[in-house]
Formats: structure tokens, sequence, C-alpha cells
């Protein structure tokens, strides 16, 4: 009489953290509004910045803007699960709401710039990098002068800055291009990413110590 063999089992994905980075203006926040609209399931971690607060952002939603002094003693604190200073403003993210999330068992996202998202991968080796990219630099700098936020010498320095962080791409998992007027499609393809992490024959461990 034969026996049914018995399958193993398979391993079950655990929490995911995904690092959202690209060059300045290429539509992070765009791309993550979006998410939200559309309901995506993950924790959104909202990022601390020293910078002044532009037209129509919302506090606590799209950035938590709080005083340099304010800043400062949160970094002596140790609360910044990473922090950088980006064209003269600093820009951090929270350390306690990313470990609450991913000890909760939910996906969680954090947006970065690739500083940052280098120094996530340094403590948290088994973090999801994405990399948003512009279908050019003419582009991104279009994007740029229409928000009017940036000097002349200011677009120069982005444009430099952007160049030169598209040539560390290599650093990340997955690159997804972030082009106008398809902010649908980033979206669908960073969901297309997720699916395919939960189908990893082994799974990503990741857990934040305290």
């Amino acid at each position: 009489m034969s026996r049914k063999r018995q399958l193993s089992p398979i391993p079950t994905a655990g929490p995911l953290l995904l690092v959202l980075s690209g060059p300045s203006g290429v539509g992070k926040d765009a791309v993550l509004s979006r998410m939200r609209e559309l309901d995506c399931p993950f924790a959104y971690i909202t990022t601390v910045t020293t910078r002044p607060q532009r037209a129509g952002e919302r506090d606590n939603i799209d950035y938590r803007f709080i005083s340099t002094d304010k800043f400062q003693d949160m970094i002596d604190r140790g609360e910044f699960l990473e922090w950088a200073n980006v064209y003269g403003n600093r820009y951090g993210v929270p350390r306690k709401p990313v470990k609450q999330a991913l000890d909760g068992g939910r996906d969680t996202v954090v947006k970065v710039d690739v500083q940052g998202a280098a120094t996530i991968k340094k403590i948290l080796p088994q973090a999801v990098l994405i990399f948003l990219m512009p279908s050019s630099i003419e582009e991104l700098m279009l994007r740029l002068k229409q928000r009017r936020t940036e000097s002349s010498f200011d677009l120069a320095l982005r444009s430099q800055t952007a160049r030169k962080e598209i040539e560390q791409l290599s650093l990340f998992d997955y690159v997804v291009y972030s082009r106008r007027d398809e902010i649908d499609r980033a979206v669908s393809d960073i969901a297309v990413i997720v699916v395919a992490e939960k189908c990893r024959v082994t799974p990503r461990e990741i857990s934040l110590p305290d």
C-alpha cells in the first residue's frame, strides 16, 4: 500500500521593510500619497525634517516638521533609525514607529535619500531597497523647476547630485521608473515587488533590535 508523500511546509513570509529612495524631485512623495489613496496595506512612516513646510504639505502626514533644536534632541536620545543632512536641512526616520510596525507584523514603508538607504542597508540588510528612477535627468529638472522652491544654483546642485545617486543603483534590490502622469504604474510596480518578496523560497527575516 503506497503512502502519500508529505509536502514540506512552506516558510511563512514575515513583514517587509520597504525603503523607497531616489533623487530629489523624482516623485517619492507623490507615489507614497497615491499608495495611501489606494489603501495599500502598509505602515507608512513619516519622515521628520527641519526644512520649512511647503504649500499643500500636511504636518505629520507628508513630513513631521520640527525645529533644529528638537531634531538635535532626538539625535541625542537615539530616536532615529537613520538621519542625514540633505541640501542644508535635516531628515530622519524615527526608529520607534518602524519597530512597532515590524513587531506587529505589518509591511512598512520608509522614504529616504540614497545616503539614508545605504545607512539602513548596513543596519538592516534584509530591508527591501527600491530606487525610484526618473525617465531622464531633463525630466527630473523640469519637475524641480515646476516646484519653484529651488534657486538656479540649487537646481544645478541637485542635477549633479542626481547623477551621482543614479550611479549607486547597484546598492538597491529593485528599480521602479517614476514617469510623469504615470504614478499608478509606479505604485503597481511596487505592489508586484511585494508579491515577489512574499513568494521567496527563503523569506527575508527582518528584526529591529531594541
